[in-house]
């Protein structure tokens, strides 16, 4: 096995990982309806998979105050916090690449949107915690361009760092922070939403993690 071309590999959660999209659509009609809204379709929600949900909310309400935008993301985690997070699904794939990374030697962490107490309960769900250095986990108003930026003045990642996601916000947010990029096709994102952002990798499914380690995809 060669070296590793990457000191770290930042992996996003939510649909890079894990699939959200039961506990993710439950928990936003759950807190939409609560306030008089429609539920909104599943198949409608899935653009909204990734970003943060303070945008998600202020989009299909058309509401931009404070206190109704954060009345609807409170009641979203109350129920996300109780069962939503459960309804995660790994992707198939994912425990075996990440088992193998880890048998190389690859240092891994997690940089998500979502709040980091949410992400580490799903990540122990899974048994995936044990795989990553640390998680950073995002929260309102915060951009993950931001969080990256807080991570490169720790010291935490570095310009040899990757970051693997599926939404062009995640390929935006390394390569602003001088960081590379790698997209995988199985989340939420489009091959034109990530090609759009010139990521150094394109990933069709998670087996070709392997070439993070410096060895052949399998």
């Amino acid at each position: 096995m060669t070296a590793a071309a990457h000191d770290l590999v930042l992996f996003d959660l939510d649909g890079t990982l894990t699939d959200p999209m039961e506990g993710f659509v439950r928990s936003m009609n759950f807190a939409l309806t609560h306030f008089g809204y429609e539920p909104v379709e599943t198949q409608d929600l899935a653009a909204y998979v990734g970003p943060p949900i303070d945008e998600a909310f202020r989009t299909i309400t058309g509401k931009d105050t404070a206190p109704e935008i954060n009345a609807l993301i409170a009641k979203y985690r109350e129920r996300y916090n109780e069962v939503g997070f459960s309804e995660n699904v790994v992707y198939n794939g994912v425990p075996e690449a990440l088992d193998g990374l880890s048998a190389a030697d690859v240092p891994m962490a997690v940089c998500t949107s979502k709040r980091q107490d949410f992400a580490e309960k799903v990540l122990a769900l899974f048994g995936l915690r044990q795989h990553f250095r640390f998680v950073s986990g995002g929260d309102v108003g915060i951009h993950k361009w931001q969080q990256m930026e807080s991570l490169r003045m720790e010291k935490k990642v570095s310009e040899s760092s990757i970051m693997v996601g599926d939404r062009a916000v995640d390929m935006i947010a390394a390569h602003r922070n001088g960081l590379k990029a790698a997209g995988v096709l199985w989340g939420y994102g489009s091959r034109a939403e990530l090609s759009g952002e010139a990521p150094l990798h394109l990933f069709q499914s998670p087996g070709e993690l392997q070439r993070l380690a410096g060895g052949s995809p399998q």
